[in-house]
């Protein structure tokens, strides 16, 4: 109840939306009684956090509950604000990105909204939260790449790798850390294993994003010396020259 309400922060939510999220369509024999309960333990939580001359921050409205903070005050909304002033900061400052970036990707404790049931707001914005958690990750790494770091993040790519096997964009930017760092034919071996796995597992062969940067390594490519070799067309590049 407390995430289903927090996810609109200073919004109501009816009643009927939080029956069907929090039971999901199964048949209850007083929903209002159901959820007046369990408003009650979540005001006793709420509660041991609020200072004692504010009242409750869960309130009861017109058919409804409404959790009385500002948006920003959940961290959720924290981490897509930083986020997305992140990554429009990439290819004008990447160190201001890099910054905005790293400390919207702490606030991460777990996967997203791990606990709070089965509902379909929950599960549709969790999937939005990690999603827009592996963006975050890939305008970090394309920050610090972008800023000569390419030997250091080597090892955070090659994590990241392993915890998303099928995700291009990582094994992109991993072989391009590896190029840069002198170790070509680790670069091209990162791209044989990803085309095996995605052929096994998927049926389908690498992106076209993927198949020009093994192009571009086996080719030597000077470009991918600069800094707009990172966007490889998805976005213009850093008008400062690295």
């Amino acid at each position: 109840m407390l995430a289903t309400l927090a996810l609109r922060a200073g919004r109501a939510v009816s009643h009927m939306e939080l029956v069907d999220e929090l039971w999901c369509g199964s048949a209850l024999g007083n929903p209002r009684n159901a959820l007046q309960a369990q408003a009650t333990r979540v005001r006793k939580v709420l509660e041991a956090h609020t200072p004692m001359h504010r009242t409750t921050v869960l309130r009861a409205v017109p058919n409804g509950y409404l959790l009385d903070v500002p948006a920003e005050c959940v961290d959720a909304n924290r981490f897509l604000d930083l986020a997305s002033r992140g990554g429009a900061a990439l290819t004008t400052d990447p160190e201001q990105a890099a910054r905005l970036l790293e400390t919207g990707l702490r606030l991460w404790r777990g996967p997203a909204l791990f606990d709070a049931g089965e509902g379909l707001r929950c599960a549709s914005a969790a999937t939005l939260f990690e999603e827009r958690r592996l963006s975050a990750w890939e305008d970090l790494v394309s920050a610090r790449l972008v800023l000569g770091h390419n030997t250091q993040v080597i090892a955070e790519l090659q994590q990241l790798v392993a915890q998303h096997p099928l995700h291009e964009r990582f094994c992109e930017l991993l072989m391009l850390a590896l190029y840069r760092s002198g170790r070509q034919s680790e670069a091209l071996e990162r791209f044989r294993l990803t085309r095996k796995r995605l052929d096994e597992q998927l049926g389908i062969q690498p992106g076209a994003g993927l198949q020009r940067r093994h192009a571009e390594i086996l080719a030597q490519d000077p470009a991918l010396a600069q800094p707009g070799a990172l966007w490889n067309g998805r976005r213009e590049p850093v008008a400062t020259s690295a």
